[in-house]
């Protein structure tokens, strides 16, 4: 079944040095952008992550330091790329938890303003687990009925998640076909108040806190009632968006 779109589609798949967002870089992006009229473009690049790649990376995706070595940086590319995802939806196969913060988090530090706000999110992972649970695999098994080769390879897992989608569509008839539907019933950005999910909105739409000694306390109350929850904040291990999200509550706190 052909996607019913309004905008462009980027499926999206990154390799990575690790898996902490604030500490790992990306290796390699791989885009396959389709258009309402169904035409599509794949883009694949390899980056130099500027820090060694550990061998337990290597083993799952094969990529190396000098694999890389001459490749350009994410920040080299970062507004190119920025220009390529313009006024386009993102969907990916588990990229709410790790793929849009992560290339949010590259943005950030490359300071280049991508706003992740402006777009829908669909992760085709969280419509598989909701019907079948498993891995991109076993979906591209199950939907398709191929097998898939060069798994962790950033191009073959992007082009897998596609034709998974548009296989899901046609195997579910209540599954609707629509971006808008399917980004608010099958994304996890939903209540997230940051890609990280650290805040969240509650039942009545207020940002809370989503871990520590505030959890479930709103966040704007939290940072006029102990100061310092923000400096240690701004001063942790956090990511990069968290930060800059929890800097606007703050702000608008002061200004309102």
């Amino acid at each position: 079944m052909d996607l019913n779109l309004k905008n462009p589609l980027v499926f999206f798949d990154l390799e990575t040095t690790g898996l902490n967002t604030t500490r790992d870089r990306i290796i390699e992006v791989s885009l396959l952008k389709v258009y309402p009229n169904g035409k599509e473009e794949v883009k694949t690049r390899r980056l130099n992550p500027e820090m060694p790649i550990p061998p337990e990376s290597t083993a799952i995706h094969g990529i190396t330091d000098e694999d890389v070595k001459d490749c350009p940086t994410f920040k080299q590319i970062a507004k190119s790329l920025a220009d390529q995802l313009e006024g386009c939806d993102l969907a990916g196969f588990n990229s709410s938890r790790f793929d849009v913060p992560m290339l949010a988090e590259e943005f950030l530090r490359a300071g280049v303003d991508f706003d992740m706000s402006r777009r829908k999110f669909i992760d085709v992972q969280i419509i598989y687990h909701r019907r079948e649970p498993r891995t991109l695999e076993a979906a591209y098994a199950f939907y398709c009925n191929k097998q898939l080769d060069n798994a962790h390879s950033a191009e073959s897992d992007t082009r897998a998640t596609y034709e998974v989608l548009k296989s899901q569509l046609d195997h579910y008839p209540d599954l609707v076909n629509d971006i808008d539907a399917l980004s608010k019933e099958y994304s996890s950005f939903n209540d997230n108040v940051d890609l990280a999910g650290r805040m969240i909105y509650d039942e009545k739409g207020v940002e809370v806190f989503n871990f520590g000694k505030h959890k479930g306390k709103p966040v704007e109350e939290v940072l006029k009632n102990e100061p310092s929850y923000y400096a240690w904040m701004m001063d942790g291990d956090f990511p990069l968006n968290t930060k800059q999200v929890l800097t606007k509550i703050r702000l608008r706190g002061m200004t309102g």
